[in-house]
């Protein structure tokens, strides 16, 4: 059974995620005009928050739905595979989520991120010694292979306890889910795309098998010693190995692609210099810090995330129906105070928060993905001086749910 893939959560007109669509907060509140889009769209950062702390009402058990759906022909090439997505973490509304969780929460303890933060910034600065050799010879380098791919998925392997190979297949993996997923592929790319996640899951699976028979990984921050893995955490906690593929499969994912995702942005936003900081303040860590979190207010890599009505209920005076499917925007309607170039600040009405959802749900990997994004632009920035954007006009993933530059090209000024 492919318990997310066999679903479609929209239908083949299903928009963008620009659409058109008003928050259910007044008397002007409607739902998005036929055809257009096949979600409520929610926009008010306090109805958002309000959707994402009711789970008993608005259920996460569409969140990890494919937008479109899937063929024929690709859900065979999927049960060839024995792809089984049951819900675990994401989209559970069980009550097996809080025990799974805590599993899952003590690998990104506020103690064991900051613990990683000297690895992190040594593969920061190995990536961006490497971009700057790459400028000095080509005269140009792209800074999300360069310094966005990687660091990211080798930080998440090793936090997790788990080996660190084949990560340019692994990042090629991750992409193509994230088009399966959230995309809009006609049938063609569909199959293509099911073929990849099919190898992907093959990959996983046997990983999970060898990390539950071998149990102990090496520790990043001490290579002598060992801890614990997390795919052995949680057979140990009961999950069978389904399960663990299915939590493993989005986990894997997440917990670098959308990372890497950020860097790009505000490396991108940091080349134009459109956000108030220069690139030469961008090797600062307060200011790579600041411009971070404006990204994931304005427009993070995760701007969007879908909840679906679990029964009949209301929202703002309006009534939902059980079944009805809402998109939530996380991130675009969110202000943020920051200092232009002239130090003046400029404030918005929000802060960034919701870049990572709120309540039983909310990422587990919001410190960690905010540290590395910072520390990666920050020795980027201090490694390359004198650098221009080479393309304003970059081609863009434009996913429902996610969104960066494919490309961050940047020359000598």
């Amino acid at each position: 059974m492919i318990a997310a893939a066999a679903h479609a959560a929209a239908g083949p007109d299903v928009a963008g995620p620009d659409v058109a669509g008003r928050d259910v907060a007044g008397p002007e509140a409607a739902i998005p005009e036929a055809g257009s889009c096949p979600y409520m769209v929610l926009r008010k950062p306090d109805t958002v928050r309000e959707v994402l702390h009711r789970p008993d009402d608005f259920s996460p058990a569409n969140a990890l739905l494919a937008v479109t759906p899937l063929s024929g022909q690709s859900l065979r090439v999927l049960q060839k595979a024995r792809f089984a997505l049951p819900p675990v973490l994401a989209s559970n509304d069980t009550s097996t989520h809080a025990g799974i969780r805590k599993v899952v929460a003590g690998f990104f303890t506020p103690a064991k991120v900051a613990a990683m933060e000297p690895r992190i910034r040594e593969l920061a600065r190995d990536s961006a010694a490497r971009a700057r050799a790459l400028l000095d010879s080509h005269g140009t380098v792209d800074l999300v292979q360069a310094v966005a791919a990687h660091p990211p998925a080798i930080v998440m392997m090793e936090l997790l306890g788990l080996p660190v190979r084949d990560l340019p297949q692994l990042k090629a993996w991750s992409l193509d889910s994230l088009e399966l997923f959230w995309g809009w592929p006609d049938p063609d790319r569909q199959l293509e795309l099911a073929h990849s996640a099919a190898a992907f899951y093959h990959w996983l699976r046997d990983l999970v098998v060898e990390s539950v028979e071998s149990p102990q990984g090496q520790s990043p921050q001490s290579p002598e010693q060992s801890c614990p893995n997390l795919f052995k955490a949680l057979a140990d906690h009961g999950l069978q190995t389904p399960e663990i593929c299915s939590l493993g499969y989005f986990l894997l994912i997440a917990g670098q692609e959308t990372t890497t995702q950020l860097i790009s942005t505000t490396l991108f936003r940091l080349a134009e210099g459109s956000r108030g900081i220069s690139w030469g303040e961008g090797s600062s860590a307060l200011k790579a810090r600041d411009l971070v979190r404006h990204v994931l207010a304005t427009e993070s890599s995760v701007p969007t995330w879908r909840r679906i009505a679990a029964r009949d209920t209301e929202l703002n005076g309006r009534p939902i129906k059980a079944g009805e499917e809402i998109l939530l925007e996380l991130t675009g309607n969110h202000g943020f105070p920051w200092a232009d170039a002239s130090g003046n600040e400029r404030v918005g009405p929000t802060p960034y928060g919701l870049a990572f959802g709120s309540g039983i749900h909310r990422c587990l990997g919001a410190k960690l993905a905010e540290l590395e994004a910072a520390v990666v632009v920050q020795e980027t920035a201090a490694a390359l001086n004198g650098i221009r954007l080479q393309d304003s006009a970059a081609d863009w993933l434009r996913l429902l749910s996610f969104q960066a530059p494919r490309t961050v090209t940047v020359e000598r000024s």
